[in-house]
Order: structure tokens, then sequence, then C-alpha cells
């Protein structure tokens, strides 16, 4: 009887043991979250990412005190992937980072992303748009209402040879008037051009978000006059480009072997942008949080005129491409003297 049940002590031990060693080669299997470096600009291109950040913040929190407070249970993951966030003052800084590969996926402006195609040889490919227009001219003269009506006015611009110049330049030519039919003063900064409104208020000035939401706050008497952006897609017409600020792209290197990473990344890039969209007011408190605006009231007013959105597919390269074209045709230099080829847009189909 004895011998039995020393029999049955042994085998329900070894049975035990096998199940332990079972279930820890079972955690041991289970595949690792990827690491994925996203560089993104501070201003509306990083306003679409703020509740992602803060669910990758949550998790390294979550983890932290479910080692020391959780009884050794793994914590709850909020994001699919595990993400390092880098945010930059300028493009160039992100361009750079990306080409010495310490960074995996970076938002940039739309021509940057085709000029770091040309300059890798093909090496990116964008993933999505991540901001459409988010220029508008500001004037304290409310009669203007139209592109016709800058004609013999002065318009202040940062920047010859930028995004808003050619912009400017292409919906003038589309509205029958050339740079010479307005006095075109460049300026340095948006808040440069934004402060001369005040000494010349029947002027205008082309400005960005979140710029122009500061800008009005500031001057009760200024307002916005024209949306770009709606001027753009008039001049364009129906089935025609948008006007794209924003492109996220990935370094080709890094999709070829994280793909299911990348694809998971557009999943919560998406949820993301439709949460700033949907939640103003949190959102707001997320960008403040991520120090892109100051004031949460400024923040509260400028999110819903970012037009943040979430694009990608053929939907993204039928605007994305048609932007492109308009650009190369005022300036090729600005696109990276060559429009992107095709392997340029990605489109999961897996």
């Amino acid at each position: 009887m004895k011998k039995r049940i020393a029999a049955a002590i042994l085998c329900m031990a070894a049975f035990l043991s096998c199940m332990a060693a079972f279930i820890g080669c079972g955690k041991e299997a289970e595949p690792a979250k990827e690491t994925v470096r996203i560089g993104s600009l501070k201003g509306p291109t990083s306003m679409g990412l703020v509740y992602l950040m803060e669910q990758s913040a949550n998790n390294e929190q979550s983890a932290n005190n479910g080692q020391s407070a959780n009884n050794g249970q793994s914590a709850k993951n909020e994001t699919a992937n595990q993400y390092e966030f880098t945010m930059a003052a300028a493009a160039d800084e992100l361009l750079l980072s990306m080409i010495s590969g310490d960074l995996d996926i970076i938002l940039i402006p739309a021509n940057a992303a085709s000029v770091l195609y040309n300059k890798t040889k093909g090496g990116v490919s964008a993933i999505d748009i991540n901001t459409l227009g988010v220029l508008y001219i500001v004037s304290g003269d409310d009669t203007i209402k139209s592109i016709d009506d800058l004609k013999g006015r002065t318009v202040y611009l940062t920047g010859k040879g930028t995004t808003p110049d050619y912009v400017f330049q292409y919906l003038l030519q589309s509205n029958g008037l050339a740079i010479g039919d307005v006095a075109a003063e460049y300026k340095s900064e948006p808040a440069e051009a934004a402060a001369l409104l005040a000494e010349n208020p029947e002027a205008a000035a082309i400005l960005p978000q979140p710029f122009v939401t500061a800008a009005c706050a500031k001057n009760e008497n200024l307002s916005v006059v024209i949306d770009l952006t709606k001027e753009w897609a008039a001049a364009q017409g129906e089935g025609g480009s948008s006007l794209v600020t924003g492109v996220t792209v990935v370094r080709n290197d890094f999709l070829k072997e994280h793909k299911a990473a990348v694809d998971l990344f557009l999943e919560e890039h998406a949820a993301s942008a439709a949460y700033a969209n949907a939640h103003v007011d949190e959102a707001a408190k997320l960008v403040v949080k991520a120090g892109i605006i100051e004031k949460e009231q400024i923040a509260v007013r400028a999110i819903p005129a970012c037009n943040i959105t979430f694009i990608d597919g053929s939907d993204m390269r039928a605007a994305l491409s048609g932007y492109l074209e308009a650009l190369f045709e005022r300036d090729a230099s600005f696109v990276g003297g060559n429009l992107p080829g095709e392997d340029f847009y990605y489109a999961n189909t897996d």
C-alpha cells in the first residue's frame, strides 16, 4: 500500500513538473512586441499622434507598476507595438535621423517625403496622409472673400520657396492672377507676419495652424477670410488632388523586416487621429501635455481647423500624387527633382 502511495506521489510530482515546464515554455514562446521608433514635428502633424503617445506612456507606467504591485501578473498593454516617440522642431532633423536609421517612421511635410524618396533612391514609402491643409489667409478686412480680392493688396507669408509660397502661387495662377498682382512680402516666421497685420489691417497674411488661432486670439480684429484648402479643392475640381500637409513615411528596410508592426501602427494611428477629432477637449489636454501648444483653450480652437486625418491606400495615392505633381510643375527641386514612382505609395493588400 505504501509503495502504491509513494508511486502515486512520484507520478503526480512528475506531472506537475511537466506542466510547469510546458507553461514556462509557452510563456517564452510568446512573441515580443516590436519597438517602433517614430519621429514627428512639433505642430499639427503630431496632434493626431497624441492619443497614441498617451497610450504608449500608459504601457510603460503599467509595466513598471506591474513589476512591483501586480504579484507577478503581466500588465494590460494599451498598444499593439512598443513605441519610442521623438518630436522635432524642423523636418531636416527627422530626415537625417531616418537616413541614418535612427528612426523607423516619420511624419513630415508632403514635399519633404518626396525629397527623401529621391535622396534615398526609393528607400522610403508613404504609408498615410496625417494632415490635410493647415493654411489660411487672415486679415482685419472682412471684405476679402476670394483670391481675386487680394489683387492690389499686400500679402505677408513666410519663406520664399516654401510650401505656403508655392501653394499661393498655384492658387493665384488658377484664379488668373500672378505673383506681381499682389505685393507679396516674405517674413521669417508666422508670428512676424501676424504682427504686421496690426499695423496694416487691410493687408492679409498666409498663416498655418495653430498660428492662425493664436493670432486671432491675440487680436480680435483679425479673422480667417480664406481657407486655402477649400481654394485648392475648387481649383482642382471634382476628382482632383487635395492640399496635403503631413505625410507618414517608413524606411523600406524596416517595412520589409517588420511589415506586421507597420500595419499595426497604421491601425493605431487611424484610431489616434479619430480620437483627436472626436474628443477635442481631451485631445487638447494631451496636445498641451506634449508641448505642442502652450494653452489649452488655444488647442481646443485649433484642433478642428488643423484638418487632422488618416488617409491610406488608393485614396492616399490619389490625393498625394496630384499634390506633388502641382508642386513639381512650379519647381521640380521642391519635390527632390523627380516625382516618386509607384513604389512610393504603400498599399497593404494582405
